[in-house]
C-alpha cells in the first residue's frame, strides 16, 4: 500500500507513513466529520436520479448476493481541493467503516468506489481482506472502463461498467471467507 498523502510506500501493520508520519487519527482531525452517506449509493452531489440510484442499489444488491462476504459502497461526494483526493479516499473509506466495527483487518471486504465529480476524479478503495487479491493495475482498468462515461456526465453508466468488471474479477479470485492478509496496525 502507498501513503495516501505522500505516496510513500507503508506497510499495512505501520502505525504511521514512515515518510510524513500520517496515521488514521491524523487524517481524520485534518479533515473531520464524516458527512451523512446513505448506505450502498450515497450521493451528495446530486449528479444520480433516483431511478439511476435504484438501478445501482439492484446491480450492487445482485453481486452481493452471489459473494455475501463483500460490503460494496458508492460515493459520489465533492471533497475540498486543498488536499489530496487520495487523502479523501483513505479517510472515508476508514471513517465510513462500511464493513462494520467487527471487520477489521483481513476480514475487511469492503470494496469503496469514490468519486469527485467536481474535481474529475475517482478511486476503488479495497478492504485488507480484499487488498492480497487485487493490483493497483487492476484497480486502474476497471475505473478506465467507466472513463468514457464519465468524461460525459454519465456517473450511473460509468459506475455500472466498473460493477460489470468487477463482477468476473470476483468469480475469478472468490471473496475469502478468511483471507491472509496483512494484520492491520493503526495507519
Amino acid at each position: 500500500m502507498r501513503c495516501p498523502f505522500c505516496q510513500h510506500p507503508v506497510h499495512p501493520s505501520a502505525p504511521e507513513c514512515p515518510s510524513c508520519r500520517l496515521t488514521y487519527p491524523r487524517t481524520s482531525a485534518l479533515l473531520g466529520a464524516l458527512p451523512r452517506l446513505a448506505p450502498v449509493v450515497a450521493d451528495t452531489t446530486g449528479s444520480l436520479k433516483p431511478a439511476e440510484q435504484s438501478k445501482l442499489k439492484a446491480r450492487i444488491a445482485k453481486i452481493q448476493r452471489r459473494f455475501p462476504e463483500l460490503v460494496l459502497q458508492v460515493v459520489l461526494h465533492r471533497f475540498p481541493e486543498e488536499h489530496p483526493f487520495s487523502l479523501h479516499v483513505f479517510w472515508l473509506f476508514n471513517a465510513g467503516s462500511f464493513a462494520g466495527d467487527g471487520n477489521r483487518g483481513k476480514h475487511n471486504h469492503a470494496l469503496l468506489l469514490a468519486i469527485d465529480p467536481a474535481r474529475g476524479e475517482s478511486a476503488i478503495i479495497p478492504g485488507y481482506g480484499l487488498e492480497p487479491f487485487l493490483s493497483a493495475e487492476a484497480l486502474d482498468h476497471l475505473l478506465e472502463m467507466a472513463g468514457p462515461a464519465w468524461e460525459n456526465g454519465n456517473w450511473a453508466d460509468g459506475i455500472l461498467r466498473v460493477l460489470d468488471g468487477l463482477d468476473p474479477w470476483l468469480e475469478t479470485i472468490g471473496v475469502p471467507d478468511d483471507a491472509d492478509g496483512a494484520t492491520c496496525g493503526e495507519y
